[in-house]
C-alpha cells in the first residue's frame, strides 16, 4: 500500500475504506470486510453515527491498533464552547480507542476557529496524532491556516473525474496540506459507470472505468476512501497498484473535469449556508 508522508511525518495510507451512508447496523459488517481483504484506513465521522460499529470491526478484526489508520471528524453541531472537546472524548469512546490517527472539521462553518482550537488541544494531549480539515474551500483554508498554530495536515473534499480540483489544489500544495478525496466514485453520477473515456482506457490495462478513474486520482498524489457494502467490490478497490495510466491517458481523463462539484452544491451557496447553520446550536 502507498502512503503519504504529511506535514507533521504521519505516514498516511493512500488508499483507504470509507462509510459514509453506511447504516450502523452494518458498519462493523463492511469495515470488517474492508479489513479482512486488505483495507488499513478507515474513514468515519460523528455525522455517519457509525462509530461504535467501527470500532467493534477493528478490535474483533485481530489486527494491531497500530497498523489501521482511523479516521474521524467533529460535527458542526459541537463546534462551539467546549463541546468540540468533549466530542472527541465522545468518539474515542464510542471507537474504543485511545487514539485517532487524524481528526477533521466536518464542515467549514459555524465556530471553526474554536472547533480547531479543540483538535489543537487533542493533538497536544496525544488524543489525535494528526489534525485537518474537511470540505473547506481554498478561501476557507487559507483563512483558518493563518489563524492558527498547527496548519492542517488534510483537506478531504469532494474530488472525482468529474471534479478534479485543480485550483484548490495549488492552495493545498502551497500550504503543504494533503488533498483527500471523499466521493472518488462520483457516488454514480453523470454516467460515471458507464463512461466510455474510462471504459477505454479500463480495457487496454484489464481493469474497469472505476479502477482507473481511482488510479488517476493516486498518480495525482490524492487519498481516496472509495465505498462499497459489497466484499468483492471492497477488493476489487484495492486493485490499484500493478498498473499506472500513462502521461496520455492521464491527459485524456484531464478532459472529463466539468470544475464544478456535481454531488455537494458549493459551500459558497447563501442556500446551502443556510442549511448547514440549521444544524449548528443557535
Amino acid at each position: 500500500m502507498d502512503t503519504i508522508k504529511l506535514n507533521n511525518g504521519v505516514e498516511m495510507p493512500q488508499l483507504g475504506y470509507g462509510v459514509f451512508q453506511v447504516s450502523p447496523v452494518e458498519a462493523e459488517r463492511c469495515v470488517a470486510d474492508a479489513l479482512s481483504v486488505g483495507y488499513r484506513m478507515i474513514d468515519t465521522a460523528q455525522a455517519y453515527q457509525n462509530e461504535e460499529g467501527v470500532g467493534t470491526a477493528i478490535r474483533k478484526s485481530g489486527i494491531k491498533r497500530e497498523n489501521v489508520f482511523l479516521v474521524d471528524k467533529v460535527w458542526m453541531g459541537n463546534y462551539e464552547d467546549d463541546a468540540a472537546a468533549r466530542s472527541i472524548d465522545e468518539s474515542l469512546r464510542k471507537l474504543g480507542t485511545d487514539y485517532i490517527d487524524l481528526m477533521l472539521l466536518h464542515q467549514p462553518f459555524g465556530d471553526r476557529y474554536n472547533a480547531y482550537r479543540a483538535l489543537e488541544d487533542a493533538l497536544k494531549a496525544g488524543k489525535v496524532r494528526t489534525i485537518g480539515v474537511s470540505n473547506f474551500y481554498p478561501d476557507h483554508l487559507i483563512d483558518l491556516s493563518h489563524f492558527v498554530d498547527v496548519v492542517p495536515a488534510v483537506n478531504q473534499v469532494e474530488t472525482h473525474v468529474f471534479f478534479q480540483q485543480t485550483e484548490a489544489r495549488k492552495y493545498m500544495d502551497e500550504l503543504g496540506v494533503a488533498h483527500m478525496s471523499w466521493g472518488p466514485l462520483a457516488e454514480g453520477k453523470n454516467g460515471f459507470f458507464s463512461n466510455e473515456t474510462l471504459a477505454a482506457i479500463g480495457a487496454a490495462h484489464g481493469k474497469t472505468g472505476p479502477q482507473v478513474a481511482l488510479r488517476y486520482l493516486l498518480q495525482r498524489g490524492i487519498i481516496v476512501i472509495p465505498k462499497s457494502t459489497h466484499k468483492e467490490r471492497m477488493a476489487q478497490n484495492l486493485q490499484l497498484f500493478d498498473f499506472t495510466l500513462t502521461d496520455k491517458e492521464m491527459n485524456e481523463i484531464l478532459k472529463l473535469d466539468t470544475g464544478q462539484p456535481i454531488i455537494m452544491p458549493s459551500h459558497h451557496d447563501p442556500e446551502i449556508t443556510k442549511m448547514f447553520m440549521g444544524f449548528a446550536p443557535r
